[in-house]
């Protein structure tokens, strides 16, 4: 091997390491989500609904919070309950940041679920989380802007009606823009886990 040959690939040796460098440095690991990373997704970018007290809600209320998104009804027998709940937990496990997450449920009955119910039933979660609705002709759009999924099942009597419907949910970042999709049992802590991650973006 002649020296310019060997001097040749010394160079090429320090043109790649340089390379491998300068790709190491700028490209930070992105952050590992328990939940189903939809960053980008052109669905589920917003609403315009009214809270249970009355007052126009958008995200961009919320702007600086975490917010998460789920749609049932307050008679749901299980999936609502447990799921708010476990939001409520997720809360709590953030501390003092638990300020920063925003609960937001969204009524698929809204024959039955007044505002008053729905105010009643946040309570029993976080008084800090609001019940969003949206009237019964508007509702097929919203929902399907969210993909989410709605049947009525008729009960025994006309009022004894049951909801099936979508049970994951919907988690944005501080700026808005949709993240994340949480199924259903996936647990408190993964969910608060989640959140702090993006709170530190």
């Amino acid at each position: 091997m002649t020296r310019s040959t060997l001097g040749l690939r010394r160079h090429f040796l320090s043109l790649c390491l340089v390379a491998a460098g300068l790709g190491l440095a700028g490209c930070k690991d992105a952050p590992s989500f328990s939940a189903v990373d939809i960053t980008g997704a052109d669905y589920a970018t917003g609403f315009s609904l009214t809270d249970h007290n009355g007052q126009a809600r958008t995200l961009a209320d919320f702007k600086g919070k975490v917010v998460v998104i789920f749609f049932g009804y307050t008679q749901c027998p299980d999936v609502c309950p447990t799921s708010m709940s476990e939001l409520a937990q997720a809360k709590q496990l953030l501390g003092t940041d638990g300020d920063k997450l925003q609960g937001l449920f969204v009524s698929v009955d809204p024959e039955r679920d007044t505002p008053e119910i729905m105010k009643a039933y946040m309570a029993n979660f976080d008084p800090g989380f609001l019940a969003l609705y949206a009237a019964p002709n508007a509702l097929p759009e919203l929902t399907k802007s969210f993909r989410i999924y709605y049947k009525k099942v008729e009960g025994k009597t006309p009022t004894s009606y049951t909801m099936d419907h979508s049970a994951g949910s919907y988690v944005y970042d501080t700026q808005g823009r949709v993240r994340l999709y949480t199924r259903y049992g996936d647990g408190a802590q993964a969910l608060a886990d989640d959140v702090k991650k993006l709170l530190a973006e």
